[in-house]
C-alpha cells in the first residue's frame, strides 16, 4: 500500500483498519495507581481494560500507591467486571492512608450477591506491591514494560530500593534498565497553572519523599515522559458521557464511581487518562513534546524542569486542536462495553 495512503487511513480511521496496517506487539504496561481519592484512576484502568480489548496493550499488573482496605478489593471488581479476574493486585502497607467516596462499591450487594463479583477479600488477598513489581518485570522480555504512574510514586521509590530476591537476581535500578522501555507519569505542573509559576500538584506534595527520589535515582537511560497537572484540566471528561454511554448495563463501576466522587453536574480533569492514551499511543501525535531535559522535585514539592540535551525527561504538550482529538478518543476509550457483558 502506498505511504500517502497509509497516512490518509491512519488519519481517517484511527480506531479500526489503519492499526492492521501498522501492526504491533500490544504494550505491556503495568498500572501503578493510587485509586482511592480521585476518580480518573478509575477511568484509566477502564481504558486499559478496552484498549487490551483491542489488541493494543497487555494489563501486566495493577500496584496500588495508597492505603485503603477497599482499594484492592474495588480494583479487582473492576478487572472482573472488563473480564480480567485475574490480573495480579500490589499494595503497599506503608503507603499513606486516603479516603474514598467510592471504593464503598466493591462492598454494594444486590439481594445476597456482590454486585461486582471479585475474588480479593473473599477467596484471595492483594501481593505486596514492590514484590509484585520486581516478579512482574522479571518475568517479561527485556526492553519490553511500561509503567504507567498515575499516584504517588511509592511503590516506584520501593522498586529503587530494592535488592534481589528470589524473583530477580537483580537489583532495583538494574532489573530497570533491563526490563523497562518507558515511565509515563501524571505528577507535577511543568508549565503555568492559573498565572501560578510554582504550581504543587498533588500526587508530588502528597508524599514529596518518594517522587524526589523517583526523580533523582530513576535509571537514565530509560526515558521518562511527564503529563504534568495542565494536560489534564485542558481536557475535561464530559458529563454527557457518564449520564448517557454506560447503560447498556444496569449498573456499571466507572458511571457510579464516577457520580459518587464528582456527581451528575461535572466535567472531570483527565489527568491520569492522558498518560494511559500516550503510553499506549505514543505514536499518534496525540501531544506535542518539550526538549529533552531533567525533573527535579523541590523541598515543597515543586517539580523543575531543566532542558539538557540528552536528558532522560520530557513533558507532554497539547494544542487546542490536540485537546479536541484527546478528548474524543478518551470518551471513546472509556465508554466502550467490554468484549464480553457482565452476567
Amino acid at each position: 500500500m502506498k505511504p500517502f495512503l497509509t497516512r490518509i487511513l491512519s488519519l481517517v480511521l484511527p480506531f479500526g483498519l489503519a492499526g492492521f496496517l501498522h501492526a504491533a506487539e500490544p504494550e505491556r504496561v503495568i498500572f501503578d495507581t493510587d485509586i482511592t481519592g480521585d476518580v480518573d484512576d478509575v477511568l484509566a484502568l477502564a481504558m486499559l481494560h478496552t484498549l487490551e480489548d483491542r489488541g493494543k496493550c497487555e494489563l501486566l499488573a495493577v500496584t496500588i500507591s495508597k492505603t485503603h482496605p477497599l482499594a484492592a478489593p474495588f480494583t479487582d471488581a473492576v478487572n472482573t467486571f472488563y473480564g480480567r479476574p485475574d490480573v495480579p493486585i500490589g499494595i503497599s502497607k506503608t503507603a499513606p492512608h486516603r479516603d474514598s467516596k467510592y471504593l464503598k462499591l466493591a462492598e454494594e450487594k444486590d439481594g445476597d450477591a456482590l454486585r461486582y463479583p471479585r475474588d480479593i477479600g473473599v477467596s484471595a488477598e492483594p501481593e505486596e506491591a514492590v514484590s509484585l513489581l520486581r516478579k512482574t518485570l522479571a518475568s517479561q522480555p527485556d526492553g519490553s514494560v511500561t509503567i504507567i504512574q498515575v499516584g504517588l510514586a511509592t511503590n516506584l521509590a520501593g522498586l529503587l530500593s530494592s535488592k534481589a530476591d528470589d524473583h530477580s537476581p537483580l537489583d532495583g535500578p538494574a532489573l530497570i534498565r533491563k526490563k523497562v522501555k518507558l515511565a509515563s507519569v501524571m505528577a507535577g505542573s511543568l508549565e503555568t497553572i492559573n498565572d501560578n509559576n510554582r504550581y504543587l500538584e498533588a500526587n508530588v506534595k502528597n508524599h514529596v519523599p518518594s517522587m524526589r527520589q523517583f526523580a533523582a535515582e530513576w535509571p537514565d537511560e530509560v526515558p521518562v515522559i511527564w503529563s504534568g497537572f495542565e494536560i489534564g484540566i485542558a481536557v475535561a471528561y464530559p458529563r454527557e458521557s457518564i449520564a448517557h454511554d454506560f447503560d447498556y448495563v444496569a449498573h456499571h463501576p466507572v458511571k457510579e464511581a464516577y457520580l459518587l466522587h464528582s456527581g451528575p453536574n461535572h466535567d472531570r480533569p483527565t489527568w491520569d487518562l492522558t498518560s494511559v492514551l500516550y503510553a499506549v499511543y505514543p505514536k499518534r501525535e496525540y501531544f506535542g513534546f518539550s526538549k529533552f531535559g531533567r525533573v527535579t522535585v523541590e523541598d515543597d514539592g515543586f517539580t523543575r524542569f531543566q532542558r539538557a540535551p540528552k536528558g532522560r525527561d520530557r513533558f507532554l504538550t497539547m494544542t487546542d486542536e490536540q485537546a479536541a482529538r484527546v478528548r474524543e478518543a478518551l470518551v471513546h476509550l472509556v465508554a466502550q462495553p467490554p468484549q464480553e457483558l457482565p452476567k
